[in-house]
């Protein structure tokens, strides 16, 4: 019944019409049609999925993953939250949207930004579609800018907008609420963000019209930084440490980009203690999270839209914790920063699943106008819909043999004031000259987990560095194996990484070489 449901959506752009009504009066035996599913995006900020981020949310997992499907190769195709969410939204590859970085001149949220890519982002097709649209919480990091349009820009294809102006915050910040500044200050119950995010999610739902479906998408600040949780929860984990196994203070080597190489080893007792405190006050944040969760879920129900929603939790990317002696960031190349948790629940999606395809977050836009009855072919986005893979009576998929990570280095153009010593081009250094990020942490790699589990990157650096990985034997990427490796092998990994570094739309899924 619902394969045949599907089936009617596609045959129609708008599925209000009268054709398809009597369509669907003709194949469901006189039964009225259902309007369409109902959508929920829950996107958190930094939180891990190989650390052991996904513990604190007990009733997230039970909620979503355990009512529906866990994904358990799931990916971010750029490991730094701007260039992330802009491919969340477009469903397409950095090289193609073109965001680099977090800041306006790297096209987080400019003025480019929003006369091109944001225009074909995925809600304004879903807005076509008459889905009733809400949002709140983190968008852009360089959103509410001045000069971007600032809080009055709000992004088409939303209905009610309720954005936070610049990076997360748990206090004292601004919103663009429908495009007037909202101010915030520190009063726990009126103004701490993952809640008020949430609260105003259960109004939108006890406002909307019924005979629409409706997308939300909530954005909580947490884990990022500033870590500050809610009051009842900042005593909780106080014996927590981040985890010691895999490549925790362990020195990067010498097979291994410079910028790994440049730690010290063993990290001081004051790198480990302040990691261990940041990794300690993530998992406080994500606890309101967690009841933000239960509180969506429940008005879900009361309702009586829950059978009819799916609900997606997800994060922008990964976050290290003294892995190769990093202390506390992203964008590295390595599994800890670009797996991502994926929980779905919704029609058709059976509980208690793992689903072992490989998904990315570009996948999470066509996903969302697959269920909408949009016609993917007609949408130029590189990501593929993994209904399929989650629901498999509703459609026939394909599963990705491989796929690209890219990311573009940050740096100082002068000398970075925490580790001058390095000279310019570094940047996220820490007072005892451990940075995290240079320009020349340029890199793109390719990973397959279809065949062989391997990953192969090149760096745009003066040394044409190239990294190397086996994940079955060697599942913490402690040895880069470039001069193990059957040359015709890496041939192969270099030719797929030049074409998907150039690839548009539908070439990104042509993986067939």
């Amino acid at each position: 019944m619902v394969g045949l449901q599907a089936s009617a959506r596609r045959m129609s752009g708008a599925w209000g019409s009268a054709a398809l009504l009597a369509l669907s009066t003709c194949v469901l035996w006189g039964q009225v049609r259902p309007k369409p599913s109902n959508i929920v995006l829950i996107l958190t900020d930094d939180q891990d999925e190989v650390l052991g981020g996904m513990t604190p949310i007990k009733k997230a997992k039970s909620l979503i993953g355990d009512a529906g499907a866990y994904f358990s190769n799931a990916f971010t195709v750029t490991p730094l939250c701007c260039p992330s969410r802009s491919s969340i939204l477009t469903g397409k590859y950095p090289h193609n949207h073109e965001v680099r970085n977090n800041s306006l001149s790297g096209n987080c949220s400019s003025s480019a930004w929003q006369q091109g890519p944001e225009a074909l982002a995925f809600p304004v097709y879903l807005s076509k579609q008459l889905y009733q649209t809400f949002y709140a919480g983190k968008y852009l990091n360089q959103y509410g800018k001045k000069e971007s349009g600032g809080v009055s820009h709000v992004p088409p294809g939303w209905d009610q907008w309720h954005a936070l102006v610049g990076n997360s915050e748990y206090y004292n910040y601004s919103l663009s609420v429908n495009g007037k500044e909202e101010k915030h200050g520190d009063q726990y119950d009126k103004d701490y963000l993952t809640d008020l995010i949430v609260n105003r999610s259960v109004q939108f739902l006890d406002g909307r019209s019924p005979q629409r479906p409706f997308f939300i998408m909530l954005a909580p600040p947490a884990p990022h930084s500033p870590y500050i949780a809610a009051p009842q929860y900042q005593n909780s984990f106080g014996n927590v440490k981040a985890p010691r196994d895999g490549s925790f203070n362990k020195p990067g080597g010498k097979t291994k980009h410079w910028l790994l190489r440049q730690p010290t080893n063993p990290m001081t007792n004051s790198s480990i203690e302040f990691l261990d405190n940041a990794f300690r006050k993530r998992w406080q944040t994500l606890l309101s999270v967690d009841d933000l969760v239960e509180k969506l879920v429940k008005k879900l129900e009361d309702v009586k839209e829950l059978n009819n929603t799916y609900v997606f939790f997800t994060s922008d990317h990964g976050y290290h914790t003294g892995q190769f002696s990093l202390p506390i960031d992203k964008r590295q190349l390595y599994e800890f920063d670009i797996r991502v948790p994926l929980m779905v629940r919704g029609p058709g999606v059976k509980p208690n699943q793992i689903v072992q395809a490989p998904v990315l977050n570009i996948d999470l836009g066509p996903t969302f106008l697959d269920i909408a009855g949009v016609n993917l072919s007609q949408v130029n986005m590189d990501g593929q819909s993994f209904l399929p893979q989650m629901a498999p009576s509703l459609r026939n998929g394909t599963s990705r043999p491989y796929f690209l990570v890219e990311y573009n280095g940050e740096g100082y153009t002068g000398v970075n004031p925490d580790c001058p010593k390095l000279g310019p081009g570094v940047s996220q250094c820490f007072p005892d000259c451990v940075c995290e990020d240079a320009f020349n942490n340029t890199y793109a790699c390719v990973r397959t987990l279809i065949g062989n589990n391997l990953q192969y990157c090149e760096f745009a650096d003066t040394e044409s560095f190239v990294e190397v990985y086996n994940l079955t034997a060697d599942p913490h990427q402690l040895e880069n194996i470039i001069k193990k490796v059957d040359p015709a092998l890496l041939q192969t990994m270099n030719q797929r990484l030049i074409r998907l570094q150039s690839c548009v739309g539908s070439s990104c899924r042509d993986t067939k070489y």
